[in-house]
């Protein structure tokens, strides 16, 4: 917990939306930025799905960070609509905005998210992954070349994965707030639920270990959840499109399913503070992807 003292007439919150196309480190960042994971990371495109705050508090202000999902510019099933109008309705509704961009990697991609950013509102050009570049004086022309397009309130390069020069740009961002009260409690860290974020836990463990062999199209419904006294009893079943996801999901004598429910427990029982008793199961549903009911059932804008 952040120490908080009262607020007086120089406080300042707000919402600041991380924008950006797929891969950029916008969940990385977001969990660097309030010093807790609460969205979901991997190295496969579309990750985050759902629109997430995140917040955190200090003594002078409140930010409370709004992650999106990556813009999506191909396989415009309805589950992709349905992201890429988060992104857009999340733009609305900010103070502030966060465009993130790999660092020395601006492309057609990039430009399309771009177009997308309010000219009536601060932007802050965050160059991600600068950990990766050797030659650091590349950074300025690289930024020089991006600012062509749009006219930036500040830039910051930063690298989400060591957590360097986050600190630098909270304070950036916290000069472009506007006054104002809290927000939400002071100690909140998420305005999501612990129920959809086991969701998220296990969905990303389903990813992690199945690397590039599982397609995209999965999903994680949490059919029980429950306290027993300090304990959790979740009760989770993984969506898959056909039954040789499924088989990939087991594994040999169902090794990997197991290895994805033990990782995703151990990570869920580290957020929620207590023992998690997490049973999963996988069940086949074609199509879900391009199914609105069942999107509006799992929970998609």
């Amino acid at each position: 917990m952040n120490e908080v003292v009262a607020q007086g007439g120089n406080f300042r919150s707000g919402y600041i939306a991380i924008v950006g196309r797929p891969n950029v480190g916008k969940s990385t960042l977001l969990n660097h930025l309030i010093g807790q994971k609460i969205s979901i990371t991997s190295s496969k495109a579309q990750t985050t799905r759902h629109r997430i705050h995140g917040i955190f508090t200090d003594e002078h202000a409140q930010f409370v960070f709004v992650d999106t999902p990556g813009f999506q510019m191909k396989h415009l099933n309805a589950l992709n609509r349905g992201m890429n109008r988060v992104v857009t309705s999340s733009l609305r509704d900010v103070q502030v905005v966060l465009y993130v961009l790999e660092a020395m990697r601006y492309d057609e991609r990039d430009q399309e998210v771009l177009k997308l950013l309010p000219d009536n509102r601060p932007v802050v050009l965050v160059i991600n992954k600068i950990d990766a570049i050797d030659d650091k004086g590349q950074l300025f022309d690289f930024a020089e070349r991006v600012s062509k397009d749009f006219k930036f309130a500040d830039i910051v390069p930063v690298s989400a994965k060591f957590g360097k020069k986050i600190e630098e740009l909270r304070e950036t961002l916290r000069g472009l707030l506007p006054e104002g009260g809290l927000i939400y409690d002071a100690d909140d860290v998420t305005d999501r639920s612990e129920r959809f974020l086991a969701a998220e836990i296990l969905r990303e463990k389903v990813f992690r270990f199945t690397g590039e062999e599982l397609p995209y199209s999965v999903s994680v419904v949490i059919e029980a959840f429950k306290m027993d006294k300090k304990l959790r009893r979740i009760s989770a079943a993984i969506l898959v499109d056909k039954e040789a996801h499924k088989m990939m999901l087991l594994g040999k004598k169902g090794e990997k399913i197991k290895e994805i429910a033990t990782q995703a427990r151990l990570d869920m029982e580290k957020l929620f503070d207590g023992k998690v008793f997490l049973e999963v199961f996988i069940k086949v549903r074609s199509g879900w992807a391009d199914d609105a009911r069942m999107l509006q059932t799992l929970g998609y804008e």
